[in-house]
């Protein structure tokens, strides 16, 4: 298991100037193995948070896949968790079974995405919250149970809708899988899938039929999707990049939508630092998401702090050219 602190006050100018505290030192430790029985292999989580301040929140935070071997694990989507560690949250990564970095035989059950298994590691997390506070210095004591948001990257964005609520018809046994965590106050969907049906590309239909009967009609919890106005994600889905707002269209309030303009699956290359695959890097994209999605989760866990309307109000002055807001 490795550990590292280092500063975190160097992620560049704002984009869009929203009030943020001053960032912290974090401490990040990994991997910690969580003992999982009947699971393929071991769950391997990587936790990070600032080395001051008490109460702290906790993010889980859903890797995607892709090409790259280690984005789609306990390393993926640094920049965003990085920046919420920095700024207050304790953040717990873990590495899916669908991480290309385990190497799983192609005939594991749930290959190859494992969409079920995913939602349920954070559960599972979450029902091991002594275990992993233990295994970090400086956290024990620090953590404040009750306030709990998810964030998900693209597949993880599946998960974590899945876990805020949405619903699905197992393509296995044609029953419907209700995988709601209720300890899940918040939440924010980034590149998230959408709908199933006649949106699906032909190679999802064929090959990724969970995704045919996905449901949002009963995703209740607070949650902000982001999408990039030019995510097309022709492999999956036939209607462009719509598809990446159906979270927020088809589910219930309260929602909120960040529109990313000129953004693509990458949304300026959150998956990791200066990575081949994002095709849209930018890093002024880059830190918008990373402030405006600290500033819905600050509210959304804090009710009544004025973070997310701050932060709206400053995207939308002089109809700022990163992106838009809207709610529900």
């Amino acid at each position: 298991m490795s550990e590292s602190t280092y500063p975190a006050d160097t992620f560049g100018p704002p984009p869009v100037p929203i009030p943020i505290p001053a960032s912290a030192p974090v401490l990040s430790v990994g991997p910690v193995v969580l003992r999982a029985p009947g699971r393929a292999v071991d769950l391997e989580v990587r936790v990070s948070a600032p080395v001051t301040g008490n109460d702290l929140p906790v993010v889980l935070l859903s890797h995607g896949q892709g090409p790259s071997n280690h984005l789609s694990s306990l390393r993926g989507c640094a920049p965003l968790a990085d920046f919420w560690a920095a700024h207050g949250f304790v953040v717990i990564q873990p590495t899916h079974l669908s991480s290309t970095t385990l190497r799983l035989d192609p005939d594991t059950p749930g290959a190859p995405l494992y969409w079920r298994s995913r939602a349920e590691d954070m559960t599972y997390i979450l029902d091991r919250l002594d275990t992993i506070e233990a295994a970090a210095p400086q956290l024990p004591g620090r953590l404040d149970r009750g306030r709990v948001a998810v964030a998900g990257y693209s597949m993880g964005g599946h998960t974590a809708s899945l876990l805020l609520g949405a619903r699905l018809t197992d393509p296995q046994d044609g029953t419907e899988v209700d995988l709601t965590e209720p300890r899940i106050k918040a939440g924010v969907l980034l590149a998230a899938p959408g709908r199933g049906g006649d949106a699906l590309s032909t190679f999802a239909t064929e090959n990724l039929s969970f995704l045919s009967t996905t449901d949002f009609s009963t995703m209740r919890t607070p949650t902000l999707v982001v999408a990039g106005d030019k995510d097309t994600s022709p492999h999956l889905t036939v209607v462009g990049p719509d598809w990446h707002t159906d979270p927020y269209f088809l589910s219930p309030g309260p929602k909120s939508m960040l529109t990313l303009f000129d953004a693509e699956h990458g949304l300026g290359g959150i998956a990791g630092y200066d990575v081949a695959e994002t095709t849209d890097e930018s890093p002024e994209r880059v830190a918008a998401v990373q402030r405006l999605t600290w500033a819905y989760l600050r509210t959304e866990l804090y009710p009544g702090d004025p973070a997310w309307q701050t932060a709206h109000n400053a995207l939308a002055a002089d109809h700022h050219p990163l992106g838009r807001v809207e709610s529900k």
